[in-house]
């Protein structure tokens, strides 16, 4: 069957932003606390091996990352005003982020725009995430649909949250591509929920039983 639409994952797919431990760094520093990016490192990988983002951001939404950072703080031995910091780290994470899309995401949207192509975001984001993500790149115009963690109670890889948005665009799964950076959330859910799936290989991995692009813009020979 033709394909007649795109569903992207959002980070490292579509956008790009600092490394996580640097951004807590600098939102620290404001508030004159300094800590070294590896601790900062070593304690969300701690933080990793104890929570289950994707059902922790189902089940909690937002108010999950608060709880993360919490219990970084911790890790990191800061107690002092750690309720406030918290919350600051929310407030300011995309101000600290250096967001910004990847350079052959714009060419790529553009161009799949004037074929007539339906667009939309499956990403395991939430909505106060996503939305402030978009809204400070000015890509709101770009997408037909955007689904998160909070539209239908799922995350990646669970089939259903791909299905959710294939229904959105009002298309079948068959005729929708979608491509990401991961091969379980995004390539491997993309295809058991019946999508054609493609990862995308800025890294060069070594991805096998797999299609694979090294550029966005390769999407556009599938058109």
């Amino acid at each position: 069957m033709k394909l007649g639409a795109v569903l992207f994952d959002l980070g490292g797919t579509l956008i790009q932003t600092s490394e996580v431990p640097q951004i807590f760094r600098k939102i620290l520093g404001i508030y004159g606390v300094e800590v070294d990016t590896d601790q900062i490192l070593e304690a969300h990988e701690a933080n990793q091996k104890e929570f289950n983002v994707e059902e922790g951001l189902v089940e909690l939404g937002y108010s999950f990352w608060r709880k993360w950072n919490l219990r970084l703080l911790s890790r990191l031995g800061i107690s002092n005003n750690a309720e406030f910091l918290a919350e600051k780290i929310d407030e300011l994470w995309w101000d600290c982020a250096d967001l910004q899309f990847y350079p052959d995401a714009i060419e790529t949207l553009a161009q799949l725009r004037s074929k007539q192509i339906k667009l939309g975001v499956v990403t395991n984001a939430v909505k106060d995430d996503y939305d402030q993500i978009l809204h400070r790149l000015e890509a709101e115009h770009y997408f037909d649909v955007v689904v998160g963690v909070d539209s239908c109670r799922k995350a990646k890889p669970d089939s259903e949250i791909f299905l959710y948005a294939v229904e959105k665009l009002r298309m079948k799964p068959s005729q929708v591509l979608f491509v990401g950076d991961s091969m379980e959330r995004d390539y491997e859910g993309a295809k058991r929920a019946g999508l054609k799936p493609l990862i995308i290989d800025r890294k060069g991995r070594d991805l096998k039983n797999a299609d694979w692009i090294k550029s966005l813009t390769e999407i556009l020979h599938y058109f």
